[in-house]
């Protein structure tokens, strides 16, 4: 089935794509969007998700975004997947056989969650939508014994969510400290001490050999009882519907510094699934899962799209200094800038055991600041962060 071209057709229903949406309207565009997701819910936002969702379950709906009333109609095809596109022709092709033809096209699909290799088996829930959320909500009573898999953000924020339901929580991870690649050693060791103090076991440096019922077996043949077996090892960029483009899809789809796949006009990625170069900091394509981000190159790439679609192409490249917040109970933290990219990380402010502010820096300038409480300070930093990364591009 074959459509004429029906104006912009954006790919993924979340909180990316429906900003893209606003911001296309924002930006003057009156013709046809067309918002295409794979899940059956309306967009909502995710950090709750392993956070006052699960911790007391209640109503999806809590969650749902705000939709802003326009007088342009959005067309909604949710529960619904791209499985193919191909940009010459400007059509993409849905999982029911659908062709959609466009003038524009925005990829927002996302990421999904990585998972162990199937020989490990076992019964292994993941934490990446609203229904997983009120799935596993649902499984950790008091007493239950939860092995989380996995020590990032999610991993963290999902041991301490259960443990103040009352369930017994092992973290299991092969890096030597949570957390340890976005924030380092020096913040990932402080992450532990305070998630052990609370009552988390860690097992660190060693991975998942199998799983056996309601027993996690270790690579280094610790035995450890499960009730329930959270998989927290990260995402994945869900972009194989770009396959056969000619595109970097190596980590997302890498774009210009516009946001454009591959410099292609009237084509643009948003969200997690976008690898872009982010000029405040260097030439260097690099995907960003912040929820901020999504926002942010939403709303840039929404007037890309309307320039190059109406002969009035917008020149800014994009530039946007990341910010992101995790509550994990034993801390609130904040995190400004690029803490990865840093060689050198020191205490700038405060008690690392209490109340700090983290500066990691690269070539002696900041590039990321991280917060350990101390929230009335993220102004502050924000500004001194900005301003040492403008004064690198003088």
């Amino acid at each position: 089935m074959t459509a004429t071209p029906s104006g912009i057709v954006i790919a993924g229903a979340g909180l990316a794509g429906l900003r893209t949406a606003e911001g296309l309207r924002r930006a003057g565009w009156e013709g046809t969007v067309t918002i295409v997701g794979a899940e059956v819910h309306l967009p909502y936002t995710r950090p709750p998700l392993s956070k006052k969702l699960l911790l007391e379950g209640g109503d999806p709906a809590s969650v749902e975004l705000r939709r802003r009333d326009c007088e342009h109609e959005t067309r909604w095809l949710l529960g619904r997947t791209v499985t193919a596109s191909d940009l010459e022709a400007r059509t993409v092709t849905l999982d029911d056989g659908t062709e959609l033809a466009y003038d524009g096209l925005v990829a927002a699909t996302g990421v999904h969650s990585r998972r162990l290799p199937g020989t490990v088996g076992g019964d292994r829930q993941v934490l990446r939508t609203v229904d997983d959320a009120v799935a596993l909500s649902a499984r950790l009573v008091p007493g239950a014994t939860v092995v989380v898999i996995g020590a990032g953000f999610i991993g963290c924020e999902v041991a301490a969510t259960a443990l103040a339901r009352g369930c017994t929580v092992s973290m299991v991870a092969v890096d030597p400290e949570p957390m340890l690649v976005p924030l380092g050693s020096l913040v990932g060791a402080e992450l532990r001490r305070r998630h052990a103090d609370a009552g988390v076991r860690f097992h660190l440096g060693t991975g998942v050999a199998s799983i056996d019922g309601t027993r996690v077996v270790l690579s280094d043949g610790t035995r450890l009882d499960a009730d329930v077996v959270v998989e927290a090892i990260g995402s994945a960029p869900s972009c194989s519907w770009l396959e056969g483009n000619g595109l970097d899809l190596t980590d997302g789809v890498t774009c210009d510094p516009m946001l454009r796949l591959g410099g292609r006009r009237a084509t643009v990625a948003v969200g997690d699934v976008a690898r872009f170069p982010n000029t405040l900091f260097d030439d260097v394509p690099r995907r960003i899962e912040h929820w901020q981000v999504a926002v942010d190159t939403a709303m840039y790439a929404a007037k890309v799209l309307v320039g190059d679609l109406t002969g009035q192409p917008y020149t800014d490249a994009f530039r946007t200094v990341p910010t992101f917040w995790s509550d994990q109970g034993v801390v609130s933290m904040r995190a400004l800038g690029q803490p990865a990219l840093a060689d050198g990380v020191e205490v700038l402010e405060g008690d690392l055991g209490g109340e700090a502010a983290v500066g990691y820096r690269r070539g002696g300038r900041l590039v990321g600041v991280v917060l350990l409480g101390m929230a009335k300070s993220m102004g502050t930093y924000l500004t001194l962060l900005t301003a040492d990364l403008e004064a690198a591009l003088v």
